[in-house]
């Protein structure tokens, strides 16, 4: 059964029950989320006994902000997608993300899911097959660099990607000119205060990895096929991972029916499992097998 069909056998309720958007759930979990990064962030900030043991676990927690801007393009964390559109904008900041355009990007990632030609994550190449493309795409080196470069072509006005509509391109070119805007800011805040260099730049670029790893399990090693179910990877993990990302771990679920909300995907789990085509047992798993796969 592939995932066109497995929508089909679902009954009018199911769907239903499965769409459902609230608010409330959307908010408590985005508490818990930003209230972590409170915690740590104010544990680092007032120098607390072994504070920079808390850097990577916040860096990881403030990276994985990706995830909940991953869902707030689909406009499905809030029953009221303006809500939505307000938390992607907030968390566009230390992810140097701009938010609208992500948004087409990701839709244009989801009609093309794994297409070497089409899928906008493939434009510069396939996932890491060496080593030295490995260790790069890890080390956060290819998303940095991609976004600023975005960020400045956006603010001279160049767009040109063919998923980027025109009637939001001047949206694009303001939002691309306020960050970078705030981004100077910040820099210039080093001058009298190193508070952004430890609860910003340094845990950004110590998370970064980790996001990639998790991010590579999503597609890496499925095939370029039409069926949801197979070119997307669903890894089981434990709670607090699946917290941190949103339940996107669930990442096949997510794909074969989009608009379906993070608190819901479990559900959808349950329902889908044994349809399921790529899965691996845990992220750890994943890793070693990418590995293992890689030339010597």
């Amino acid at each position: 059964m592939n995932h066109t069909e497995f929508i089909t056998s679902l009954s009018a309720e199911q769907k239903t029950a499965l769409h459902q958007r609230s608010t409330a759930k959307g908010l408590i979990h985005l508490a818990g989320h930003f209230g972590a990064l409170a915690l740590m962030g104010g544990y680092i900030a007032a120098g607390a006994p072994l504070w920079w043991l808390v850097l990577l676990p916040y860096g990881i927690t403030l990276m994985f902000l990706f995830t909940l801007s991953h869902e707030c393009t689909h406009a499905t964390p809030f029953a009221h997608p303006r809500l939505s559109d307000i938390v992607g904008h907030l968390v566009s900041l230390p992810l140097m993300q701009a938010f609208i355009a992500f948004r087409y990007f990701h839709l244009a990632h989801h009609k093309h899911t794994n297409d070497p030609d089409n899928d906008p994550e493939l434009a510069d190449g396939p996932r890491p097959t060496t080593w030295r493309s490995y260790l790069t795409y890890l080390s956060g080196w290819s998303y940095w660099r991609g976004n600023a470069r975005l960020l400045l072509r956006h603010a001279r006005g160049r767009i040109s990607a063919p998923y980027l509509p025109k009637r939001r391109h001047r949206a694009m070119i303001l939002e691309a000119r306020i960050l970078l805007a705030l981004y100077a800011l910040m820099l210039l805040s080093l001058l009298y205060t190193s508070a952004i260099f430890w609860l910003l730049i340094l845990p950004a670029l110590i998370g970064q990895p980790f996001l990639r790893l998790y991010l590579l399990a999503e597609h890496g090693h499925c095939p370029p096929v039409a069926d949801m179910l197979e070119n997307t990877r669903t890894t089981l993990s434990n709670r607090l991972v699946r917290f941190v990302a949103w339940n996107m771990p669930y990442h096949a679920e997510h794909h074969a029916m989009p608009m379906v909300p993070f608190h819901a995907l479990p559900a959808l789990h349950d329902e889908i499992a044994d349809h399921l085509k790529s899965v691996s047992p845990s992220y750890t798993d994943f890793t070693k097998t990418y590995a293992r796969a890689l030339p010597r």
